[in-house]
């Protein structure tokens, strides 16, 4: 299992094990829904907007950073070109699963990320899913 280690997620590993196990793909990442860092405008035909939406959860998938791989992975890595070339090539051989996670998931990027991140674990740190 490989991650990125800058992104928090209530993820179930066992599921996540359990799925790259049963698609038998040299590798799986984690496919999340981010929110988009801008606003989003609805645009009519003249150029007017018709709605505003802030900062949306995006419909498309990103990588989620949270990772499975055969051994076999590391014939198709360099060093230096991990995350680009090689998942890459996994798609072109069609060796790439997605599991997709519909749960919690947020990136700590920035300042702001680990500041609203801050404020979310005082209030319902919803990745919390080990008991003290």
């Amino acid at each position: 299992m490989v991650t990125y280690g800058d992104g928090v997620a209530d993820i179930d590993i066992s599921k996540l094990v359990n799925f790259h196990k049963k698609q038998g793909t040299i590798g799986t990442i984690t496919g999340v829904h981010p929110r988009s860092k801008y606003g989003l405008l609805k645009i009519n035909n003249k150029f007017i907007a018709e709605s505003f939406i802030e900062k949306p959860i995006l419909k498309e998938r990103t990588n989620g950073g949270f990772m499975i791989f055969k051994r076999e992975f590391f014939n198709y890595i360099n060093p230096a070109e991990f995350e680009h070339e090689a998942l890459k090539r996994l798609v072109s051989k069609k060796q790439l699963s997605v599991y997709s996670h519909d749960g919690f998931w947020h990136c700590m990027d920035t300042y702001a990320d680990v500041s609203n991140l801050n404020k979310i674990w005082k209030e319902d740190p919803r990745w919390k899913v080990w008991k003290d």
